[in-house]
């Protein structure tokens, strides 16, 4: 079976194996696509033989086992590969842009293996990276690739040859971020990445400028819009995180395997940027406790609710009295009283706490080709302002596995759930194990089930506690209050 049409996003790329998940645009309407494509991007025009299967949850996909990378077969086709949001937005104000650098701005060359005689860019385009390396004109290089294996390449020979480079790539800067920024700094050039979180809300040059003078104490917030939009409508309609998720994916917000966003991978990227630019360390993914909502039921939406509460994915880090921080990603019951809780949909918000502001925060679209394209519009003009000039963004290195404490460590208040055959019969138990709580009730609650919000207290000794009920009742939920 043949099909074809137009990538109209790459929902999912393994930069190793070339396997992808794409949505194609073709006669038959969207479709989702699945197979390995190495040279896959969006907007090109593929040709692909296969045939449907019923995914258990992603429902029916088409599968190739060959696939073929055509021109796109008109102007439309290739705009829409070529003109990517920072493209778009950067022609778009060229002469204001120019304007704010105080010199004569113009993009010079795109890289890209393929041929397009018919694109408006048709001049720019080149196949030769050491073309772009070499020449001297080129003082800033935004990089689109995305992964960690070209992209990392890449950046990194642009950086020793004194190129300022710019990105949105998160997986990038949180895993060889104090690498890149070493080598900018030692040649006397930039790596700027302020889209790499939040999309287009300021909040990476805030952190290194408005609020430097600040010893920050606490950044926590909404970091991952799929995931916000997810539990709205668990909240406030009352679907059921599968239903929830299938919307999400219907509408574009969330890819054919949402595993980096649900399972909070998304959010742990972006706080360990944060981490690392405001207490100077690098925060590695790896050291940060990650876990996502897959879990969360209506049921403890409703109790939340109850109790005075809502649920959201939170991204946190902070800092200790003993120079360590705490980072952790995860649900957390917000209380309705907090600005974090009436952040809706596919929304992001970022809480700062400075010892001299206070609390300030930040919101906006988190995600989205314009709002990104803003953020990499906005480094690459302060590159080009600042050209040959290393501007005061960095943090080091961190081989010291105990600079973020363990997470079992912090004290917390837990939100439990529990069914037993005779719940309230455990009651008098729980009570002496954590002694004064929070019993919640919700409409319907039968005797064999109970939820309760515990002490503050250290997590491990919760868990303690939890492991030895466990022996007379199921552990249903638990979910940390923020």
């Amino acid at each position: 079976m043949i099909r074809e049409g137009y990538i109209e996003k790459i929902v999912y790329k393994s930069d190793e194996t070339g396997y992808c998940v794409m949505s194609v645009e073709g006669e038959e309407g969207e479709e989702i696509f699945v197979g390995t494509l190495p040279g896959a991007g969006e907007g090109l025009y593929v040709i692909a033989e296969g045939e449907y299967v019923n995914h258990p949850q992603y429902d029916i996909q088409f599968k190739f086992s060959s696939c073929e990378i055509q021109m796109p077969k008109d102007t439309l086709g290739i705009e829409r590969y070529l003109g990517s949001g920072t493209v778009e937005l950067f022609m778009k104000n060229r002469e204001s842009i120019s304007k704010k650098v105080g010199k004569e701005c113009d993009i010079k060359y795109i890289l890209d293996l393929r041929d397009f005689p018919d694109s408006p860019f048709a001049d720019k385009m080149i196949k030769d990276f050491n073309i772009i390396l070499n020449d001297s004109e080129v003082e800033v290089v935004a990089e689109v690739v995305g992964g960690t294996t070209f992209a990392y390449d890449y950046t990194k020979k642009l950086l020793e040859h004194g190129k300022s480079v710019v990105t949105s790539n998160k997986a990038l800067v949180a895993e060889k971020g104090a690498e890149l920024l070493k080598i900018a700094r030692e040649h006397n050039c930039n790596y700027l990445f302020e889209a790499s979180v939040g999309g287009g809300i300021p909040i990476i040059r805030p952190l290194n400028k408005c609020l430097a003078g600040n010893e920050i104490l606490q950044i926590s917030g909404i970091l991952n819009g799929t995931t916000n939009f997810i539990l709205t409508k668990m909240i406030k309609e009352q679907m059921s995180f599968d239903d929830a998720l299938k919307m999400a994916q219907k509408l574009g917000y969330a890819e054919a395997d949402p595993t980096a966003d649900v399972e909070g991978e998304d959010a742990c990227r972006k706080i360990c940027i944060l981490g690392s630019l405001a207490y100077g360390k690098h925060i590695y993914p790896e050291m940060v406790h990650c876990s996502g909502i897959t879990k969360i039921t209506l049921d403890d939406v409703e109790y939340a609710a109850n109790a005075g509460y809502v649920i959201k994915l939170i991204g946190s880090v902070k800092k200790l009295d003993d120079g360590r921080v705490s980072a952790i990603v995860c649900p957390r019951l917000v209380p309705k009283s907090n600005l974090l809780a009436s952040v809706d949909d596919v929304y992001n918000a970022i809480s700062v706490t400075g010892d001299g502001v206070g609390d300030v925060m930040f919101y906006g679209q988190g995600a989205g080709k314009l709002p990104t394209a803003s953020a990499v519009v906005g480094d690459i003009i302060d590159c080009l302002k600042h050209h040959h000039r290393v501007l005061a963004l960095t943090w080091e290195d961190c081989d010291d596995k105990n600079f973020v404490a363990p997470y079992k460590d912090m004290d917390v208040s837990m939100y439990v759930r529990i069914k037993a055959e005779n719940a309230e019969a455990l009651k008098s138990s729980i009570s002496e194990m954590f002694g004064k709580l929070m019993y919640i009730e919700r409409s319907g609650r039968t005797e064999n089930e109970l939820a309760f919000i515990t002490p503050n207290m250290k997590e491990a000794d919760i868990d303690a506690n939890l492991t030895i009920l466990s022996h007379s009742a199921e552990i249903a939920s638990k979910i940390r209050i923020y």
